[in-house]
């Protein structure tokens, strides 16, 4: 199931909204929580419950166990157990077969193995449960009294499928005790209502746009190339950041308060604050939990080096078991790296409108890494890029998508720039205010329309 879909909105949420508002007590409040997010993700993929459900045991009676010892080599094998319970899912499911495969190929063999069936979410998922166990390893937090209780913060349906990743230590308090007031569930509603007007309307429409243009079926053309790119973007970006507006939404509606993923990041000046504002939930889980015990960058320029590299390349592996996933993870460290040791005073003195063209310009380069898993594709994509390989500077499917779609593409592009929130800062309050309880309705009401309109609905990050 998924937010932007009529079963969610006038099935799955009325249902929810009801029995969770109507029952008093919190425990059971949880327990209707749990069990409607239990049912949300096996609504699809109803086996896959299991593995959830296992992970989510294991690592709540390691924390048990770790706690309730004095002894530091049983504290690590009590953390070490809890994590391969959880890793050993995603190891299998997501990257057994790009490995197996790579090493047969590597040897000679002929033979292939299938890659299973991806459980939606796993990504997301198993990171969260890592952070439980690991948070309460490093005494940052309290374990939970309660297995319904972990299993509510894992399985909670706002961020269970595409984040943001919350982190244990951040959400502890509210799986025991929370309050919904009037203001915050309106508050919460009207960010999940942006959430799905920005899907349908702004996502569905760029990736519409982007099918038409059928990247590289006819051959390639420059314009084509840096169309697919800066669609492909748009796309990526509404789609992602409309799930996290939703999740934020829908947790705040039911007393939860996530931080933010997105913080308009087509507007950042250089690569480094682009990935401060892009999915920062990611960037937070590799920076806590990976990149400063690694030692982070307190060991030497060698060995921040190293463990740049290191983060970089398993955040492109998180995305997916591919090599293209691969390269774009390298990309960006390399890249990183380069503004840090190399460019960072030539960067800080440019103009602002060269610092925006340099990082526009890689990031868009970027998502053709990041769209062509197939590397002959790749490589004659970034090679139309600058004019290698191709037809011509256009042909007529990309002269015609931008003939249809020039107005559109503008838009969304402005609209993912704080555009919108500058206006409004300089508006009233009140009218803000009256702004918002009109705007609501009519973009609900809009969304439904398209939705129901719309055979294009796909969510980009189910992949991941």
């Amino acid at each position: 199931m998924v937010f932007s879909s009529l079963s969610f909105l006038f099935l799955f949420l009325p249902v929810l909204y009801l029995l969770y508002f109507i029952i008093p007590d919190w425990r059971w409040r949880n327990g209707v929580l749990v069990a409607m997010s239990l049912l949300f993700y096996g609504w699809g993929e109803p086996v896959w419950i299991l593995a959830m459900l296992f992970s989510t045991l294991v690592n709540f009676y390691c924390a048990r166990a770790l706690t309730h010892t004095a002894s530091h080599h049983r504290r690590r094998r009590m953390l070490t157990l809890g994590v391969l319970a959880s890793v050993s899912f995603l190891a299998y499911f997501k990257y057994s077969a790009f490995f197996v495969n790579t090493v047969a190929a590597l040897i000679g063999v002929t033979w292939r193995m299938t890659a299973p069936r991806l459980p939606i979410g796993i990504s997301f998922y198993t990171f969260q449960v890592l952070t439980y166990t690991v948070d309460v390893y490093r005494r940052k937090a309290r374990p939970l009294d309660s297995p319904l209780e972990l299993l509510l913060y894992v399985s909670c349906f706002p961020q269970l499928i595409a984040g943001p990743i919350v982190q244990y230590a951040d959400i502890e308090p509210e799986l025991r005790q929370r309050t919904v007031l009037p203001d915050d569930f309106t508050a919460g509603f009207q960010r999940f209502v942006k959430g799905l007007a920005k899907k349908i309307l702004l996502a569905n429409l760029c990736g519409q746009a982007l099918e038409e243009l059928a990247l590289g079926q006819a051959g390639w053309t420059v314009a084509g190339a840096w169309m697919g790119a800066f669609l492909y973007g748009l796309q990526l970006y509404f789609d992602f950041s409309a799930y996290s507006d939703m999740a934020i939404g829908l947790g705040r509606t039911l007393g939860f308060h996530y931080k933010e993923n997105f913080d308009f990041p087509f507007a950042s000046q250089t690569v480094g604050e682009f990935w401060r504002r892009w999915h920062m939930s990611l960037g937070a889980f590799f920076r806590d939990y990976v990149y400063i015990p690694l030692g982070g960058s307190r060991a030497g320029t060698a060995r921040t080096i190293v463990n740049t590299l290191i983060v970089w390349l398993l955040t492109g592996l998180w995305h997916g078991a591919s090599w293209n996933f691969v390269l774009w993870g390298l990309y960006f460290g390399l890249i990183l790296l380069l503004e840090r040791f190399v460019l960072k005073n030539a960067l800080l003195t440019a103009p602002k409108l060269l610092q925006y063209v340099w990082t526009s310009l890689l990031v868009l380069i970027s998502w053709v890494i990041f769209y062509e898993v197939d590397m002959t594709q790749l490589v004659r994509h970034l090679g139309a890029l600058v004019g290698l390989g191709v037809t011509g500077w256009i042909d007529t499917t990309a002269f015609s998508v931008l003939r249809t779609w020039t107005v559109f593409p503008l838009l969304a592009w402005l609209l993912s720039l704080p555009t919108v929130p500058a206006i409004r800062k300089r508006l009233p309050e009140k009218l803000n205010e009256a702004l918002s309880l009109v705007l609501t309705p009519a973009l609900l009401l809009v969304s439904v329309v398209f939705l129901i309109g719309q055979s294009y609905n796909p969510f980009i990050y189910f992949r991941f």
